[in-house]
């Protein structure tokens, strides 16, 4: 058994951030699960791990989360940044005020909380800070621009953060789902049709929802959670890990396509993907 690590994990009531949260629990680690659901994380509990209600865009249960960890462990080795969201429709259609409230969950969150961490993690001259982005991050589609914004920063300030902590032996390690079996689909689904389902953007929300309910719905069209927590497990064993890890479906190629494509090629290829969706 590999020696045992206190984990934080973010958004850990369900989808990729439960099933990593078992998957390090029966890996031997100390996991803590923060989440506003906290009654979502009973499993969690049962099954060795301690679960601790937080809203990220909340400065108070924040510190509290880190202060009752370091109380009760001493120290918290590896911080998984998993709580996000995804804000779908028009930029036309969407409010600066729900917009700002995409970046306050994906990204500002995610930063307060990994700098209430690093004072203890430099003490101790050791961390791992995994960061889940998307392929989202690298990528866009239609609708999709606050909530690709929140990503492509994420990438960005990531690869800062791993420069600056590389001198006191913390990781920055940045992971990048492709299409996974969670609750998005039908976060995405809802919000879009709601935001942009009437109007000038209509005909193109319902096509993106359709197919973005295909792709999480139709059988083998996306990966199970426990391909991501695979990448985890993998990232935090690694005494070098990777700065990134794609995984799960599609992952690879859309990022393939994006990078040795142009601009106007990807466009078109979006396009018509979703249209033959």
């Amino acid at each position: 058994m590999k020696n045992q690590k206190v984990i934080l994990i973010t958004g850990a009531s369900s989808g990729i951030g439960k099933d990593a949260a078992l998957r390090l629990l029966k890996e031997g680690h100390m996991v803590y699960g923060a989440a506003r659901r906290v009654e979502q994380m009973e499993e969690l509990v049962q099954a060795g791990g301690k679960a601790i209600k937080m809203d990220i865009t909340e400065e108070t249960d924040i510190l509290a989360c880190v202060e009752q960890i370091i109380n009760e462990q001493g120290s918290i080795d590896v911080l998984i940044n998993n709580a996000g969201y995804g804000l779908y429709g028009a930029v036309e259609d969407i409010s600066i005020d729900e917009a700002r409230r995409q970046f306050e969950v994906n990204l500002f969150g995610l930063a307060r909380i990994t700098q209430a961490v690093l004072p203890h993690m430099r003490k101790q001259k050791s961390g791992k800070i995994i960061n889940m982005s998307s392929i989202g991050g690298k990528i866009y589609t239609p609708l999709g621009s606050w909530y690709h914004a929140t990503k492509h920063a994420l990438e960005g300030w990531s690869d800062c953060l791993r420069i600056e902590l590389k001198q006191f032996n913390i990781d920055v390690v940045i992971v990048e789902p492709g299409l996974i079996a969670t609750e998005f689909g039908d976060v995405v689904h809802g919000p879009m049709l709601k935001h942009s389902g009437e109007g000038v953007y209509a005909e193109m929300a319902q096509t993106m929802a359709k197919a973005t309910k295909n792709s999480y719905e139709k059988k083998g069209a996306s990966s199970p959670p426990s391909v991501i927590s695979d990448v985890i497990v993998k990232a935090i064993y690694a005494k070098k890990p990777k700065t990134r890890y794609a995984a799960g479906k599609m992952a690879k190629i859309m990022l393939f396509i994006r990078k040795y494509f142009s601009d106007r090629m990807f466009d078109k290829i979006l396009t018509t993907v979703r249209t033959a969706d």
